[in-house]
Parts: structure tokens; sequence; C-alpha cells
């Protein structure tokens, strides 16, 4: 039986706004991925989600995006590579800082929105941050998607990868994500987020928007904080674990 980790983006708040209601999902997942500063988060909010990780047991890793928090990180930025660099190092800078203030240390990294979705396709934003990742903990994960840039750049600089599935969210191939506001890119029904997790975890193949069969390994599934009902996409998820006769525990890579 192999275990799945359950992962989501958390502490995405800022000051007094908060995007969901952290203390209520922790406990449906296995790691966390935290806003760094960037796109969300502040020092509050991020000892805040630290310390209900804690709390719960769960692994903590940098959820690293563009300085943009009117756009929540989805809008493109010009940045030059060193900016880049400096800025996925300063944000992992931040968040390691206050985790080690909590008596924690983080595991594992990753990119958010806009960012996320350039480091997908463009091989030196993908390697300057990559290695931006390594350059400040060799040791950290990188929780990614198959099939991009960014993946085989973190196999290439010798980064533990753990393979995330979007089971909200319709892909195209080759491993990419349906653009937000097509037909098929937000899936929001939990009944229907069941099944799609049951059937990769069984098949280790997904559907894509076009009706395409494409391979998807899985080691972690996540959670879209963000995604209306995120709470019951959670317990979809986890419910579609069980049916595929999966058992539900942090990344074992």
């Amino acid at each position: 039986m192999k275990s799945i980790d359950v992962n989501s983006d958390l502490g995405e708040g800022f000051g007094p706004y908060a995007i969901t209601d952290d203390a209520a999902l922790m406990p449906l997942v296995t790691s966390a991925n935290i806003a760094t500063g960037g796109h969300a988060g502040d020092p509050v909010t991020m000892e805040r989600t630290l310390k209900l990780a804690q709390a719960n047991g769960v692994s903590v890793g940098g959820h690293i995006g563009y300085p943009d928090i009117a756009g929540f990180g989805r809008r493109a930025f010009k940045m030059s590579l060193h900016e880049l660099e400096l800025m996925v190092i300063s944000q992992l800078g931040a968040l390691g800082a206050i985790a080690a203030h909590c008596g924690m240390t983080l595991d594992h990294a990753n990119f958010h929105g806009a960012l996320g979705n350039l480091s997908f396709a463009d091989k030196d934003v993908a390697r300057t941050i990559i290695g931006a990742i390594k350059a400040y903990d060799p040791a950290l994960k990188f929780i990614g998607l198959p099939d991009t840039e960014a993946a085989h750049e973190a196999e290439r600089q010798g980064l533990t990868v753990i393979w995330s599935f979007l089971a909200d969210r319709g892909y195209t191939a080759p491993g990419r994500l349906a653009t937000r506001g097509t037909p098929g890119a937000v899936i929001h029904e939990p009944a229907a987020v069941r099944e799609r997790v049951a059937e990769v975890l069984t098949t280790g193949r997904v559907t894509t928007v076009s009706g395409e069969r494409m391979e998807m390994p899985v080691d972690s599934i996540l959670v879209h904080s963000d995604t209306a009902g995120a709470l019951d996409l959670a317990h979809a998820i986890r419910g579609g674990i069980e049916d595929a006769g999966q058992s539900i525990a942090p990344y074992a890579k």
C-alpha cells in the first residue's frame, strides 16, 4: 500500500484578512505550503500558520510567489533572473527564520500562481529559482508538477521531487494546467474531485480537458485552499485516496 501526502497552500492572508479557515483545514492535510510574504503572508500570519501545523503534526514548506498581494500573485511580473533568485532566497529566509523561532524547520518549497506557471515552461527561470531553493537549503524537497521545466530542473540539481496532483484543476498535455477561466479549468464538485483522485491513484493516468489520457505520477495531492468549498474538497480528496485503497501520510521520499 502506498502512502499519499495531502498538501495545501495555507497562511495566505495578510493582516486581518484571510483566504480560508486554516485552523479547520490544517487537520485534514499532512503538509502545508505556507505563504512567504510575496503574494500573501506577513510575520504574524506565518507564525500563526506554523504553530497550527506544529500542533497538528503537519510538515511545512515555503510557498513562494511574486510580490503582488493585490493580485494574489497571479499577475506576471517582469523581473531579472538575479532579482528572482534573491526574491526566492529572501522569502524562504523570512519563513525559515520564523520557523526556527517556533522550534521548527522547513521541509519543502514550491511556487505559487504566475511564478509557478512561468516555471513550468521557462528553462532559465526554472533553473534560477530551483537553484535559489538549493542555495538556501539543498535538503529542501520540491513539491512540483510532473513534466514541467521546474520539476526537470529540480531533478537535474539533485533535489528530491514530490510529485503533486491538483485534483481540482483541469490538465492539458504535457503536464500543464488549463488556464483559469477556460472550460474545465477548475473543478468545484466534491464528488467529481473524489472520483478523479481515485482514478489517478488506481490507473496512474488522468483525463485532460480535451479527453486524452495522460500519465500522472502522484506522491501528494493538493487542496487549493482558495477554491470555494475547500473543506469539502479536502474531505473529497481524502475519500478518493481511501477509495483507491491507499493510506494518507506525509510524503515519504
